[in-house]
């Protein structure tokens, strides 16, 4: 095994060394081979090798060093993960690795004999096994594995057209791939150098054979660790030579950067990833882009951050906890000390000023300042002694840098929360109508010459370089009832979008009590009043009974008190009301707003069950009549109200749903931002309470585990003092509201789950459908109704381009592919039942399908069925008159999730990790030792949500 400086390097890189530190070659080597070997060769060196630390994980799915001699090794750096990472220097630590030999031109894997004198020279510690077994995973699985449903063949529905995907068909070699795993054991311990003894086992075979018939159709299920293998082979070149996120891959000078405020710039890029598609194997390619922070100095940075010059103004305790948290886990390098570039990763920062930071310098407790130290060691005056210092190593024997020494390190993404600034600025340098984008999508694929890259050619993979011609069908638009009372009493879409000129909200809500607070100090009382008249008027026009005359006129309130003043307003119009109920609550925000929002709505729907419609003052300066009409669509869904329906509905023509009591159910899981590392993830289920109508969806929120994917209370069982043993859950909860609603059980269960990727079908499949199961048991034991489970994907990069640009047939305005068009073949699963479906008009930039794979069906839909219904509901989403991107229910699930993260309060986001990280830097700049921790989500007691008001859960509480 030829490992030469730079794979050792990769491998056993102990920590942020000096670009010139690399571990020495190997020394001689023998190996004993066993009498049988069940394996291909290694033609390869293994020996003893000498590094400066234990290895580094890389992030998963980069890949190792791909280094070629007859054959080819893989390091997986996925596999080198931090369990196995060895922090000391004990004898016989070890480092599990992963190897994969490729086919060669100059090696087909015959075994050589076992005397083989050349290897048995150049070998030395080193065992290599034979196989186990014949086939292992690379990825552990379900030890119960459910089977999906096969595609019950394809849709005919609609006008038939093409449609160009970003997909590139691939080429495979007729050869098996092979797998080893690779155990690195340190054999001299305490000292600076380290020798290890290579130990390589034979794992398992990539079989391309079982791969291919897989793709044909003819075997169902996929052989994973050929796709894996072949994905690392592919991405092993753009690792080299690109700053690889992910699936992705960036570059400062790729396609130009743009700057996005506060020291952070956007990077252009492309994401790749190998597909098992129809029409084979092929390489999913899209263009990217994503946030890096700026390779400034540190003080530029600061400066950039804090939007002040740090050099002439005395920081605040405010401004070290932004710089604390923004700075916290970046890599920087020092530039004092000439052609050493040593990199530090940054945990915290001192409380105290450069100048007056002291540490102890000897054992004896000789204590220098600062200052001092780096005059004396290096020769260099601290000039900014003001600045604090970067503390960086780790907290429990920290080192100070003053900021003035240290540049951030290129190529690291920021992975914390944009600011809404910085997301305009990156949405405006990304959006690309579709013709531009397409271009450079091929442009990026020339510039890649996969078919000139040594790898790809060596394992004898050949990549398109055309984008896949599919053939697609645009379902048609569904028509949609409203009231009798308009002049218009139903409506057909066109090109995804309508409007209510001429029509009123099939059911009209009523407002008869209602107030108006007003928390914006540019909105004078007279300004406040015309609009609260114009939108009462606005919703009378629509078609709702709206009281146009507050009980109480608008109160003008300080955003500081937004509690103080919900409750005290909220009391004097009981007072008033004299035991009725306030119907509506109309605010007026502060375009920046901060918490007030979050706050205001915790408060209304937790504690004092109000029904609340918030409007920023931008948009009640301006009061146009577009605005005042989708604001009216809001507050009528709220108050119980039903804006449209399918005409299809109304005589029962919808596949599957017509014939029997059918509730739809949508489902997300809305996760915290990277560096919250304490707040929960928050669930939200929501379900259709009318039938046969399906437009009015009731809610349910819960707090779980950091980062948990699986919905933990879809159903639970408890123990209750006074009734024993209770079950509930928000399934059983949603269930029996759909029952006290329609006044019958559903027959038949859809069920829509967004935010789950492919890699967790299996687990969300079996946990969740198992849920659903027992939840419908605990109502009555033989309740059995039939599911269907859909999985809603919007995070892909399968992007579908109009065949003929300029086709006004194919197009709509934006140069976007028609809503409704939908594809079930070529690009498709081999044999699941998968489609992808654009059900919305653009209006900027590219649209993105939704790609809908259904994991169980015992309503037997077929392709046409599940298509037409996904499609038509797409248009009963309440709050605006377009059809949208993803189907209704999961998109309202989307909104609830998010909702729910604002009942948690203040102290759910990171404010209390900053407060104690600015605890920590005091700790540690006053000479303290300090350990850091993480939260880790499944060791640390969730605190619920707040309940719902009952009120509030029996409506569309999220719009």
């Amino acid at each position: 095994m030829v490992m030469d400086g730079k794979v050792w390097s990769d491998l056993l890189e102990g920590g942020e060394t000096d670009d010139d530190q690399t571990a020495s070659s190997c020394d001689g080597c023998s190996i004993q081979l066993p009498q049988m070997q069940q394996y291909p060769p290694l033609q390869q060196e293994v020996g003893i090798g000498r590094g400066l630390g234990p290895p580094q994980p890389q992030q998963d799915g980069q890949g190792g060093d791909l280094q070629r001699n007859r054959g080819y090794l893989i390091l997986r750096g996925m596999a080198l993960s931090k369990e196995h990472e060895c922090q000391g220097d004990v004898l016989g630590d070890e480092v599990a690795g992963r190897a994969v030999i490729g086919p060669s031109p100059h090696c087909l894997f015959q075994a050589p004999g076992p005397s083989s004198s050349a290897i048995t020279q150049q070998f030395q510690h080193l065992a290599l096994q034979p196989e186990e077994e014949s086939r292992l995973s690379i990825f552990p699985l379900s030890s119960s594995k459910t089977k999906f449903p096969l595609r019950p063949g394809k849709g005919r529905n609609g006008m038939k057209c093409i449609v160009r995907a970003n997909h590139f068909f691939a080429e495979l070699p007729d050869k098996d791939l092979h797998q080893y795993d690779v155990r690195l054991v340190y054999l001299l311990p305490h000292k600076r150098e380290r020798q290890f003894s290579v130990v390589i086992k034979f794992a398992a075979r990539a079989d391309l054979h079982h791969l291919g018939l897989f793709l044909q159709g003819k075997q169902s299920d996929a052989p994973q660790e050929a796709l894996q293998v072949l994905d690392i082979v592919l991405r092993e070149l753009s690792s080299k030579n690109y700053t690889p996120v992910g699936r992705s891959f960036y570059s400062r000078s790729l396609m130009g950067r743009q700057r996005l405020g506060e020291g952070v710039e956007s990077w252009r890029g492309f994401y790749q990833s190998i597909r098992p598609t129809q029409m084979g194997l092929s390489l999913n390619i899209d263009v990217s882009s994503t946030a890096f922070i700026e390779p400034l100095p540190v003080v530029d940075y600061v400066s950039q951050l804090l939007n002040i010059n740090v050099l002439q103004r005395t920081l605040s305790d405010r401004d070290c906890v932004k710089i604390r948290k923004a700075l916290r886990g970046v890599k920087v390098q020092i530039t004092y000390r000439g052609n050493m570039r040593r990199k530090y990763r940054i945990f915290g920062l001192t409380s105290l000023e450069t100048r007056n930071l002291t540490f102890s310098v000897d054992e004896r407790g000789t204590i220098k300042s600062v200052v001092q130290y780096f005059q004396e060691m290096y020769g260099y005056d601290i000039q900014h002694t003001r600045l604090p210092c970067l503390q960086v190593g780790s907290p429990e024997r920290p080192n100070y840098l003053p900021m003035e020494v240290c540049k951030i390190v290129e190529g690291q993404r920021y992975a914390k929360r944009l600011s809404d600034r910085q997301i305009t600025a990156l949405l405006r340098a990304t959006c690309q109508r579709p013709h531009a984008r397409e271009r450079d999508i091929l442009g990026m694929v020339r510039r890649n010459a996969y078919n000139n890259n040594p790898y790809a050619e060596e394992f004898g993979i050949k990549i398109g370089d055309h984008l896949a011609s599919v053939e697609a069908r645009v379902l048609p638009a569904p028509r949609l009832k409203y009231n009798d009372t308009g002049r218009e009493k139903d409506c057909l879409p066109s090109f995804g979008q309508w409007n209510m000129m001429n029509k009123k909200l099939l059911n009209g809500g009523m407002v008869h009590n209602w107030m108006c607070l007003n928390f914006s100090r540019n909105v004078q009382d007279a300004v406040a009043r015309g609009f609260c008249f114009e939108l009462a008027q606005m919703c009378n026009i629509s078609g709702m009974a709206f009281n146009r005359d507050p009980i109480l006129p608008p109160y003008q309130a300080r955003p500081d008190q937004v509690e103080l003043t919900l409750k005290t307003q909220y009391l004097e119009a009981m007072t008033t009301l004299q035991g009725k109920e306030l119907d509506l609550l109309i605010v007026i925000l502060p375009d920046n707003n901060g918490p007030l929002y979050g706050e205001l709505k915790r408060i209304c729907e937790t504690d004092l069950g109000l029904v609340s419609q918030c409007c920023l003052t931008k948009h009640v300066f301006k009061m146009s009549k577009q605005y005042l009409a989708n604001v009216a669509l809001k507050i009528n869904v709220k108050v119980g109200g039903r804006n449209t329906m399918l005409v299809d509905a109304i005589s029962k023509r919808i596949p599957v749903v017509s014939d029997e009591p059918t509730i739809i159910f949508g489902a997300d899981v809305s996760h915290p931002h990277p560096g919250e590392d304490s707040s929960p993830s928050i669930a939200a289920v929501v379900a259709s309470q009318d039938w046969p109508e399906v437009t009015k969806y009731a809610g349910s929120v819960c707090a779980q585990a950091h980062r948990q994917e699986l919905i933990q209370d879809l159903y639970k069982v408890w123990h209750d003092p006074q009734k024993g043993t209770t079950s509930g859950g928000m399934i059983k909860d949603l269930l029996r509201s759909f029952y006290d609603a329609t006044g019958r059980k559903p027959s038949r269960i859809i069920f829509y789950r967004d935010g789950v990727s492919e890699g967790q079908f299996q687990q969300v499949l079996l946990y969740e459908v198992d849920a659903i199961r027992q939840a419908c048991a605990s109502i009555q034991s033989n309740y059995q109704p039939k599911v269907t489970f859909v999985v809603v994907q919007k995070r892909h990069h399968t992007r579908l381009f109009a065949d003929n640009h300029s086709d006004q047939r194919t197009v709509d305005k934006s140069g976007n592919i028609l809503p409704g068009t939908v594809v079930d073949s070529k690009i498709c699963h081999p044999t699941e039942f998968d489609f992808y479906l654009c059900s919305h008009a653009g209006i900027q930039g590219t649209s993105r399908p939704a790609h809908y794979h259904v994991l169980w069906d015992e309503n037997n839909f077929t392709a046409d069925g599940i298509q037409s219904l996904t499609y038509n509901l797409c248009y009963t989403y309440a709050r605006c008159t377009r059809s949208v991107s993803i189907v209704p229910p999961a998109y309202y699930a989307h909104l609830a999730a998010f909702r729910a993260r604002f009942y948690m309060g203040q102290d759910s986001s990171d404010s209390t990790s900053l407060a104690a990280g600015a605890a920590a830097g005091r700790a540690a700049g006053a000479g303290g030792s300090i350990r850091a921790t993480r939260v880790q989500g499944g060791n640390v007691k969730v605190r619920a949500l707040p309940a719902l008001k009952d009120n509030i859960k029996r409506i569309m509480f999220y719009c």
